[in-house]
């Protein structure tokens, strides 16, 4: 009855360790399960975040290189549209001195006239003379009507800002300084000096 016993006690302790071993191996594998799965969540979140990051790097360069086009574009546009408006005024600033010079041209045309009639025309010296006269008046009508007029020169003061002296003569018959010979007539446009009139000075020490 004794060993009989003992016995069954045996068995039922070898039994129940193996069944103690399973348990624990069941836990184990249990555990390492309830486990893995977060550490692949860990991973998971981890490349979520490193893609993020790289992507907005990305989206950010992207958004400049578009800032960047749209800015060259425009000027790209702001350059042509220059370049247009540049010709359009140097055309513009040509055609103005065209018609200026067109203008200016066209009262001269009646004296071109003039003279032409007078060399068609068989007359004496004093005819001629008068017709020569009479051109002469009618281109300086002509160039009066440009805005040009003739310098005033002989018994004027010497003006070296208008006058250009050729010559200054010794007499007394003159005061210092005065203009007594026109050698070429000098011409105003409106207030601009054309060309100063060439004259002789007189020079009188007497004053």
């Amino acid at each position: 009855m004794g060993k009989t016993n003992g016995r069954s006690d045996v068995g039922r302790s070898d039994a129940g360790r193996p069944e103690t071993g399973r348990s624990e191996a069941g836990n184990t594998s249990l555990d390492l399960e309830h486990e893995l799965p977060a550490a692949n969540n860990e991973s998971e979140n981890s490349s979520a975040a490193a893609s993020g990051e790289v992507s907005a790097p990305d989206s950010e360069l992207q958004k400049l290189k578009a800032e960047r086009d749209s800015l060259l574009d425009r000027l790209a546009r702001m350059q042509a549209e220059f370049e247009n408006v540049r010709r359009r005024n140097i055309k513009e600033q040509q055609d103005f001195r065209d018609y200026a010079a067109a203008d200016s041209i066209k009262p001269l045309l009646p004296v071109l006239d003039s003279f032409e009639r007078a060399l068609s025309v068989k007359s004496d010296a004093a005819e001629f003379r008068s017709g020569v006269e009479l051109i002469y008046k009618q281109l300086l009508s002509a160039l009066s009507k440009l805005s040009v007029q003739p310098i005033a020169a002989k018994g004027e003061p010497f003006d070296p800002h208008i006058h250009e002296a050729i010559e200054m003569v010794e007499t007394r018959d003159a005061p210092d300084h005065q203009v007594i010979e026109e050698l070429q007539r000098g011409y105003k446009f409106k207030d601009r000096l054309l060309r100063p009139a060439m004259v002789k000075v007189a020079k009188n020490s007497g004053h």
